[in-house]
């Protein structure tokens, strides 16, 4: 990876190598950890593809974690943002308690589908497609020196690599870094979350309870085989070893050191590596999940070498301190030793090892795509949602006046799908008790793009020359999805539902509006008056900062009938609203100025009632609508943004 990183001529990348074998191709030789560098050159201009062109945009949400079957959704659009095509794929997903488990190896066959899949319902042969970006979940990747995916699962299944994103079983260690006294815990509201990635790769025993108490027979088996098909001749030496999960008590790794992994990633970060082999991370990952210094690094820049750097935003003292200090080996090269600005075109970009992956189960289908062709480092897919929402402009005041950038500052975006952010920049840095944050995103001198990009992108965490501060609630459309699904009338309900051939919220909201029209309620959020709900049912991420914190549903009767859930469900709409009327006013206490909140959400799912009515003003002074953005060149971009064009 080293000499294909520092090869670089006038007008092209070099080759970087390909590091991820598939399931039918044997693995590559092990990549070489790097050497001390002072900096990287900056990378050569990328040609800007003709204006026929069309362009690929990818992203990978989550929508229901809590169903074992997940799908993956791939986009084309053109160079004018229309939406040529659309497929998706399902992905498995793994849950057991609070442990929620993917396969890299699955995700990247399943992005091999779509890709075909959604070339051709657009009519679209793969060398016309001129960019590739990913946009997906904070979730955690292992894999070796080879690239080859190592289990983070107990049940000793080595499809097991990704630690999901809502995975909570880094609270004990969440706790015991937050005890510590460092001051990158500023930045993070004052204490990291277990869904960050920090708690989940800290080494430590699980509770307790002792390896040998812990592990099963099936598990030692599993082990067992998953050690036999490993190179157990090769010695790996314990300071070449990177930290292993925080779950994974040291005991495993030392009976088993096979185990242990070389490269710890983002699941973004991953899939742009898988497609180019360049290893470089995402600053908006970095920032937002690792603990790393985003103003730091900004320091360190100048206009020259501000597209792809070593990375200078580490504290190594706080990876001394909570454990992790061979972390900090090979120049960090194990959690990012590069990071780059989302939308840097990385390695060579498509590797054709990529480019035409064979996938199982399709007779050996490839993907189609062109080698060579771009690939763009990545975001996550919240803030990616959060580029576009933030930047465009209500239809009402894009026909009243003239857009003011500083309007901004009072607007508040929530992405919104199985969990929802909550998103608000400032000119000055805020630091709010409980609530991610503030991350710097850079200036604008610094970004040698055009005007129109930076207005409309998020080049380190969120928008240019301001601080972004990130609440959330870790459930909501999840929670939707669980008191819905596990009611008694839930079956009746969506069978009336597909009669209609409409969604069973379009059917909920039916039946409300009817309710509130019977019983001459004065407004909708009158029904709820007897039924009230505590929405942590993931514990509380914004802006108490518990994870441990549980749901409540007071009121509740012997009644089943699909009445009863649709009050249910409104009763636990509202519960969502009230925690980001919650989430909103301590931010503003601490110095937002939140007057305006603007909503996206992936799934398009119709939520006439996902938020407050006029009504039922539970925001407040809080206009709501739905963004619809009339500003095409910022949506557009948006989506450019990770697509290394």
């Amino acid at each position: 990876m080293s000499d294909a990183r520092r090869a670089w001529s006038d007008n092209t990348h070099a080759s970087p190598l390909t590091t991820i074998a598939t399931a039918l191709e044997p693995p590559p030789s092990p990549i070489a950890a790097p050497p001390p560098r002072s900096k990287w050159p900056p990378p050569p201009p990328l040609n800007p593809p003709p204006p026929s062109a069309r362009f690929f945009s990818a992203s990978m949400l989550a929508p229901g974690a809590l169903a074992l079957v997940q799908s993956l959704p791939f986009r084309l659009f053109d160079e004018d943002g229309k939406l040529l095509g659309s497929a998706s794929s399902p992905i498995q997903i793994w849950k057991d308690g609070d442990c929620i488990e993917q396969s890299s190896t699955d995700i990247w066959h399943a992005i091999c589908a779509a890709v075909k899949a959604a070339c051709s319902l657009a009519n679209v042969a793969g060398e016309e497609v001129a960019g590739l970006g990913f946009a997906a979940t904070c979730s955690l990747v292992a894999v070796d020196a080879d690239g080859s995916p190592v289990t983070v699962s107990l049940s000793g299944d080595t499809r097991r690599n990704i630690i999901v994103w809502m995975d909570h079983r880094a609270v004990k260690q969440a706790e015991k870094i937050n005890s510590s006294s460092s001051p990158v815990l500023q930045y993070c509201g004052g204490s990291l979350s277990p869904e960050m990635q920090p708690p989940k790769k800290k080494e430590n025993k699980e509770g307790d309870m002792s390896f040998e108490t812990r592990i099963t027979a099936p598990m030692k088996r599993d082990i067992q085989q998953y050690k036999a098909t490993c190179k157990t001749n090769e010695v790996i030496n314990k300071s070449s070893r990177v930290g292993i999960p925080q779950w994974i008590s040291r005991d495993l790794v030392h009976l088993f050191p096979e185990l242990s992994a070389a490269w710890w990633m983002d699941l973004s970060d991953w899939l742009a590596y898988r497609a180019t082999g360049d290893d470089t991370r995402s600053l908006c990952t970095t920032v937002c999940k690792w603990t790393y210094l985003g103003h730091a690094h900004m320091e360190q820049i100048n206009e020259k070498d501000s597209r792809n750097m070593e990375a200078c935003g580490w504290d190594d003292d706080f990876w001394e301190e909570i454990g992790l200090g061979d972390l900090i080996d090979g120049h960090h090269a194990k959690i990012g030793r590069s990071v780059a600005f989302p939308g840097h075109p990385l390695g060579s970009g498509l590797t054709p090892d990529a480019a035409k992956a064979r996938i199982l189960d399709l007779k050996f289908q490839e993907m189609g795509l062109r080698a060579g062709t771009p690939v763009g480092t990545s975001l996550i897919d919240a803030h990616a949602g959060g580029v576009g929402v933030m930047e465009s402009v209500a239809v009402p005041d894009s026909e009243s006046k003239e857009y003011e950038k500083g309007a901004i500052c009072h607007r508040l975006v929530l992405v919104c799908g199985t969990s929802t952010c909550h998103m608000a920049v400032s000119r000055s840095k805020l630091f709010i008790p409980g609530v991610w944050g503030p991350f710097w995103s850079g200036s604008k001198s610094l970004f040698n793009v055009p005007d129109l990009l930076l207005l409309s992108g998020d080049l380190v965490s969120m928008v240019p020359e301001y601080w972004l501060t990130e609440g959330g609630q870790s459930a909501t459309g999840a929670l939707l999805d669980y008191i819905i699904e596990n009611h008694v009338a839930s079956p009746r309900l969506a069978n009336r539902a597909a009669s209609q051939n409409i969604s069973v919220f379009e059917l909920l909201n039916k039946i409300l509006e009817s309710m509130m029209q019977d019983l001459k309620s004065p407004f909708l959020a009158a029904l709820t008056e007897d039924i009230h709900v505590l929405p942590d049912f993931h514990g509380n991420r914004s802006p108490i900062a518990d994870p441990k914190a549980k749901g409540v549903v007071c009121g509740l009767t012997l009644d089943t009938s699909e009445k009863q859930l649709a009050l249910l469900y409104l009763a636990t709409v509202q519960s969502i609203a009230y925690g980001t009327r919650h989430i909103v006013d301590h931010c503003n206490a601490h110095g937002h100025q939140t007057t305006l909140s603007s909503v996206n959400d992936p799934r398009l799912e119709p939520f006439p009632c996902s938020l407050p009515s006029k009504k039922n003003p539970t925001l407040g002074s809080i206009q709501e609508f739905q963004t619809t953005p009339v500003r095409k060149d910022m949506n557009f971009l948006a989506r450019k943004l990770c697509e290394g064009l």
